[in-house]
């Protein structure tokens, strides 16, 4: 029985049958030629090329759900890893969405294991109060201008949230330094604040809050750099929490260039973002090191150990067991 449209052509093997397709060869199997497939009650299925049969795994996998659903189109889909086309607009399009999920990851992991080393601890020493004060305020302004444009909360809760948690951790700061009452005093008048820009700021006050944030942002990590240097040592300052920094400050900072090229909000990002890999050498050179109490123990126990005063003692303490002639 011949198909309509279709030209059965007898192979060398007598069990084996191809047909001629007249319409344009289906992706992803294109180099099986002018091969298509046949019903079964027409021939024989015959052996798959290999290749064939993973990229149809792969086009009904999860992992196809998961890339279509969270990271890219369904046509960069099939330009990359149907049709296997580099297309640049694709590219660019994944890289924007990979670095949007690293500034998310910032938003909502940096600070909590900061908060959980400080109260694990139960020190704040190494973080610099004044630091800490700068971030808070680059934090402040998308709340104060979500509050003062009536977003609705899911739009900045995130937001929202970071902001709390940089309170808490000025607040423990503050605390672990033996000024309790200030800090409540802070926080109680840093809300209040909070609540009346949000409420009756006017379009001047949040666009000079916007314009200085991120030069308040990069004040907070030079400060902290500097502290570090000037310590020997980072203190309790959390290396996951400034990794997860470090991956959000490159996030803006190609993604503002990506849409706004040179300018200076671009140069300001980058500069941010350098000095968020700075923190993070930091971290790790000083991760070794000890901090000025456990220094002071050990070179104090070093000195004593070495005294003439301990080694007559112990000569005394072994004379007095030796049996008398």
């Amino acid at each position: 029985m011949q198909l309509p449209g279709h030209t059965l052509v007898m192979s060398e093997r007598p069990s084996e049958i191809r047909v001629h397709c007249p319409g344009p060869v289906s992706s992803p199997c294109k180099h099986l030629g002018d091969l298509c497939a046949l019903p079964q009650s027409a021939a024989p299925v015959t052996a798959q090329r290999p290749g064939c049969s993973s990229w149809t795994t792969m086009a009904t996998s999860p992992v196809r759900h998961f890339l279509v659903s969270f990271v890219m189109p369904k046509k960069c889909y099939e330009e990359i890893f149907v049709h296997l086309h580099m297309h640049v607009p694709c590219l660019k399009f994944i890289l924007n969405k990979i670095f949007g999920f690293w500034i998310l990851l910032e938003t909502f992991l940096a600070q909590p294991p900061q908060l959980v080393k400080i109260l694990w601890r139960r020190s704040a020493a190494g973080i610099s109060l004044t630091s800490a004060l700068l971030q808070l305020y680059a934090f402040s302004w998308p709340v104060v201008y979500a509050m003062a444009h009536n977003f609705p909360l899911f739009a900045y809760a995130e937001k929202l949230l970071a902001l709390a948690q940089t309170a808490a951790i000025v607040f423990l700061i503050l605390h672990y330094r033996g000024d309790t009452l200030r800090g409540a005093l802070f926080l109680s008048a840093y809300g209040g604040v909070i609540f009346l820009l949000g409420s009756y700021a006017v379009a001047a006050v949040t666009s000079a809050m916007q314009a200085s944030s991120v030069a308040a942002l990069i004040g907070s990590k030079a400060l902290q750099a500097r502290t570090n240097h000037h310590n020997g040592h980072t203190g309790q300052l959390s290396t996951l929490s400034v990794l997860l920094s470090c991956a959000g400050s490159l996030g803006v900072a190609v993604m503002s260039l990506q849409e706004t090229g040179g300018s200076f909000t671009t140069l300001s990002h980058m500069l941010s973002a350098c000095l968020s890999c700075v923190l993070v050498v930091q971290v790790l050179c000083y991760s070794s090191a000890e901090t000025p109490r456990k220094r002071n123990a050990s070179k104090c126990w070093r000195t004593v150990t070495n005294t003439d005063v301990v080694r007559r003692f112990f000569l005394r303490f072994k004379k007095s067991f030796e049996p008398k002639l």
